[in-house]
């Protein structure tokens, strides 16, 4: 007997039987209850279906017969599947805007920041000076030096006068502080001289880490090259072999209090230390305080650069000025207004040369020993989340950006 025969035979049993049932239902009188008869139709169904279309019931997960159903007609047919698509995309596209708007502003400190940035007490002074780096040889020429690297993207110097489209595009405003055009004044800013005056014939730039135990998620336990001053290291031999500035590169322990991480006094003990570094080597122009951020989660603050997964950075000013307070009198810092142009000047050349890897410029309400020099910087450097070899890759681009910057190039 042919298979379309038998298919047809069963048909017409399950049939007899349904009328049967029916039958025996009415004559006997019984009354069966809502969810009885469901229950026994829905089986009869799912009996059917297994016999007829076996894929029905062979689907994965909780899907039932008709939604798989419907998501092969969807298939089949390129109008539903389009429209299906765009319904189901709508939701994903407004909550992925919705948190690059945050991660842009706020997210990414919230964690770890006030942690890792509590210090606001006043300064003092007092330790001794440690080892200055040696000066290099002859520096290789500024054509040499400069990468031939053309402009992503370009900013017109008129949309500066624009303060709301500075804020929204360049920084972000801690709950702590506030600031307005007055304030930062953005083609003011933009016109102040950043070049390095003197020649590396002496020491030029100091790089520092007010948090040097800082580490990363493949960082190896007890060895600093693997950490944020492992990656000052790089910085400190790209800045001087392939730029040719003398630099100094303090690896000082400043967040180590009686062999315990205690972060409460590191701005205070580094201000120490770097202020007297400062008075035996004058011709020091630049200080950055390099740093990794603290995010909370897997969050991770990557992109990539030439092939290379980089860790993203930002800049941090400080402005010895809250909102509750007003101007903190213990925190002055006479070079307000230098800080935050080399921190907007350093800012504008990411955006133009590497601008997938600028997060923002970060203003928050203390000083963070900015008041050292007028060209003092706070870079974070990605956070705990990424890789040292990200940290690294991440150097590079800063050292062109800081000497395009330093050359007004």
């Amino acid at each position: 007997m042919k298979k379309r025969d038998v298919e047809r035979g069963i048909s017409i049993l399950l049939w007899i039987l349904m009328v049967l049932l029916a039958g025996y239902i009415i004559v006997k009188g019984l009354a069966l209850e809502k969810k009885d008869m469901e229950y026994m139709m829905g089986n009869i169904q799912h009996q059917a279906l297994k016999i007829y279309l076996p894929g029905i019931t062979e689907t994965e997960g909780e899907k039932d017969g008709k939604q798989w159903l419907w998501e092969k007609i969807k298939a089949q047919l390129p109008i539903l599947k389009k429209y299906s698509k765009e319904e189901e995309k709508k939701p994903e596209i407004d909550a992925k805007t919705s948190s690059r708007i945050m991660r842009e502003n706020t997210e990414f400190l919230e964690a770890k920041i006030l942690e890792e940035n509590r210090e606001a007490g006043p300064p003092s002074s007092g330790y001794e000076n440690t080892e200055d780096e040696e000066i290099p040889g002859d520096a290789p020429s500024q054509e040499t030096v400069n990468q031939i690297r053309a402009p992503v993207t370009d900013i017109p110097l008129e949309k500066f006068q624009d303060f709301d489209f500075v804020m929204r595009n360049f920084y972000t405003v801690d709950k702590t502080t506030s600031i307005n055009s007055e304030q930062l004044n953005a083609p003011a800013l933009l016109e102040m001289d950043m070049r390095m005056q003197g020649n590396n014939e002496q020491p030029q730039i100091l790089i520092y880490h007010s948090h040097s135990q800082e580490e990363f998620i493949d960082s190896v336990p007890g060895d600093p090259s693997t950490t944020i001053v492992g990656v000052g290291d790089y910085l400190t031999t790209l800045l001087r072999d392939t730029y040719g500035y003398n630099v100094i590169h303090v690896t000082d322990t400043f967040d180590i209090v009686d062999g315990k991480l205690d972060r409460d006094k590191a701005y205070t003990y580094a201000q120490e230390r770097i202020s007297r570094i400062l008075e035996e080597n004058p011709s020091v122009e630049v200080v950055i305080d390099l740093h990794r951020d603290g995010v909370s989660g897997n969050k991770r603050l990557v992109t990539n650069i030439d092939g290379k997964e980089t860790a993203k950075i930002m800049f941090f000013n400080g402005l010895s000025r809250t909102k509750q307070n007003g101007e903190i009198s213990y925190l002055p810092n006479p070079y307000i207004q230098e800080n935050l142009a080399f921190s907007l000047q350093m800012m504008l050349e990411t955006k133009k040369y590497y601008p997938d890897i600028a997060r923002t410029i970060y203003l928050r309400g203390y000083r963070y020993n900015l008041h050292l020099r007028p060209k003092a910087l706070l870079v974070e450097c990605g956070a705990q989340t990424n890789t040292v070899q990200e940290e690294m890759n991440a150097m590079e681009p800063l050292a062109d950006i800081l000497n395009k910057v330093l050359t007004g190039t």
